[in-house]
């Protein structure tokens, strides 16, 4: 097997294990509100209903979602013709059904993908990165947002922050309950409220935290696979690594798509761009440094 393919299917499996871990968590927070109201049983109820509602609507009006935030619209081939066959001559390359494309009115280059399998996907571009960009930089910044789509990487970050937001929420009635007194009573008795009180807390204040490690941990890694899984596909790592470089150069803060939330699904995170590269701010990014994706790019 392709190492890079290998390193694909691994990242998987080590995906789903996370998943697993994290259900795991969700389903203890809900166990615990439940101890402290006296009704465990319904506390584990409320969270696994949360949860399956969130992910059922991530999973099917995820993309639609997504794309409104972004401000993103639609285009035919008669609207962007460059950009349309560009896209579908990558897709009819790789045998995969042709996403829909998207454009955002704005003149900062990025670009991310969305969707829930390669049936049901989008492409959304701005117009900055159109006007910036030759043919053989476009074409490695397609064909990364083709490898996340095809890897499923889209679906599985989507999920990621679907699973991350659920956790910060009950995470914060929680804590709430703690502050208002709401909590209490039960069948225990005054030790073992004690210590599920202090598991509670400890809880509530790590679950937040160990959501966003969880998404650095799927993006991070993903980009450098999409990135190589790119090169790989166009035979020509030097376009992406020219594009990542003037795409982070043009990024600034407070830009028409420096949305928080979608941070995680453009190719390169909007809010921080050219500072990417400083230690500081890539260790809270949902992006590696941009310099180290070049340096892989140019080392293939």
């Amino acid at each position: 097997m392709d190492p890079i393919y290998s390193k694909i299917s691994s990242n998987k499996r080590r995906t789903f294990f996370l998943f697993f871990l994290y259900a795991l968590l969700f389903g203890g927070i809900g166990l615990l509100i439940g101890e402290f109201m006296g009704e465990p049983i319904l506390g584990i109820i409320l969270a696994a209903v949360i949860f399956v509602i969130l992910f059922l609507v991530s999973y099917f009006g995820g993309q639609g979602v997504v794309t409104s935030m972004a401000g993103a619209r639609e285009v035919s081939k008669q609207e962007e013709p460059f950009l349309y066959n560009t896209v579908e001559g990558l897709s009819f390359a790789a045998g995969k059904p042709m996403p829909k494309i998207y454009i955002i009115e704005t003149e900062i280059p990025n670009a991310f993908a969305a969707g829930r399998n390669p049936d049901h996907a989008i492409i959304a571009v701005t117009r900055g990165l159109m006007k910036r960009l030759n043919r053989q930089e476009l074409e490695g910044v397609i064909a990364h947002e083709m490898a996340h789509i095809n890897n499923y990487d889209v679906l599985l970050a989507t999920v990621a922050i679907v699973l991350a937001g659920t956790i910060v929420f009950i995470s914060a009635i929680a804590r709430r309950s703690l502050f208002f007194g709401r909590i209490g009573g039960g069948r225990r008795n005054n030790q073992g409220q004690i210590i599920l009180l202090v598991i509670l807390i400890v809880v509530a204040i790590l679950a937040p935290i160990f959501a966003q490690l969880l998404k650095f941990a799927i993006s991070r890694q993903r980009e450098y696979l999409a990135d190589a899984t790119a090169a790989d596909f166009t035979g020509y790592p030097e376009g992406l690594a020219s594009a990542l470089e003037k795409i982070t150069e043009q990024q600034v803060e407070n830009s028409p798509i420096d949305n928080q939330a979608l941070a995680g699904l453009y190719i390169v995170n909007p809010a921080l761009g050219a500072r990417s590269g400083r230690k500081a701010a890539a260790l809270f990014s949902s992006h590696p440094p941009s310099e180290d994706r070049v340096r892989r790019l140019r080392a293939m």
